[in-house]
């Protein structure tokens, strides 16, 4: 499938803009559910931009910069793979896992462009020295642009070339041991984001819910949907008998109780 020419230009700015997003964190542009959505509607397939995204949400729940760690690229490995899929016309599975290399590759691009970055804060404490808030001003912003082309230009080259056999002629030397130890690692990956992510919880209290909604998951056919609502039902009747809830409630009653009597032993002492 070639891309047509405004195709492969909204697809270089949308790629900038993610690759902008995982620095800001801000509008979230950089998340696989957000960043596969939206290049799946410029290719014209939203539907399985949805797939992808929801899929690779999953896996990359867990990735996070912790202070000088850098976390897998998720901006370069959901654009491209959803290039790959809708334009190259491979299958989701072959996606998800063409994936995990992409993200270890923006992973080394994130570290190099910040590395990089180092130049423009030293300017910017020249610029400073000077007053210059102008030129403070630009060196954030070349920092920033920076930051997005690492996922842009790629995305650009791989959208210029889907269409020329280049790039499937390169998936298809790719040996299917490969591709499925990939997407067997991918599935692994998930189970480690979610286990990422509950330990960050530290809620013990709350696993009960977990082994809970597990096996409802596993033994019935419900969709997301019910399996959404059961969790709002038991996340609010948690909440409505929990004595710790009710006992936060019923405080600054009690306060305001005692504050009363308070009030009366002092009205009774200046009487």
């Amino acid at each position: 499938m070639e891309l047509s020419t405004i195709q492969v230009l909204l697809i270089f700015i949308f790629g900038t803009i993610a690759g902008m997003g995982s620095c800001l964190d801000e509008m979230q542009t950089h998340r696989p559910l957000i960043a596969c959505t939206i290049t799946g509607l410029i290719l014209g397939d939203m539907t399985t931009g949805i797939i992808i995204g929801g899929t690779l949400e999953m896996i990359a729940l867990g990735w996070m910069n912790i202070g000088a760690a850098i976390a897998p690229d998720a901006a370069l490995a959901s654009v491209i793979s959803t290039i790959l899929v809708v334009a190259g016309h491979q299958d989701v599975a072959s996606g998800i896992a063409i994936a995990m290399p992409l993200a270890a590759a923006g992973q080394v691009l994130a570290i190099i462009c910040k590395t990089v970055s180092v130049v423009f804060a030293h300017k910017a404490d020249s610029y400073a020295e000077e007053g210059n808030l102008w030129g403070i001003d630009i060196c954030h912003y070349g920092a920033l642009l920076l930051q997005g082309l690492r996922v842009g230009v790629p995305a650009l080259l791989v959208a210029m070339t889907i269409g020329t056999g280049a790039v499937q002629g390169m998936l298809d030397a790719i040996p299917q041991v490969i591709t499925g130890g990939l997407q067997v690692a991918g599935g692994f990956i998930v189970v480690v984001g979610y286990a990422m992510v509950i330990n960050m919880m530290g809620a013990k209290y709350l696993m009960s819910f977990f082994f809970l909604g597990f096996v409802v998951a596993a033994f019935t056919t419900f969709n997301l949907i019910g399996l959404g609502v059961i969790g709002l039902v038991l996340a609010i009747t948690y909440i409505q008998l929990n004595p710790k809830y009710q006992a936060v409630a019923a405080a600054p009653a009690g306060g305001n109780a005692a504050a009363s009597g308070a009030d009366d032993d002092l009205d009774d002492e200046l009487d």
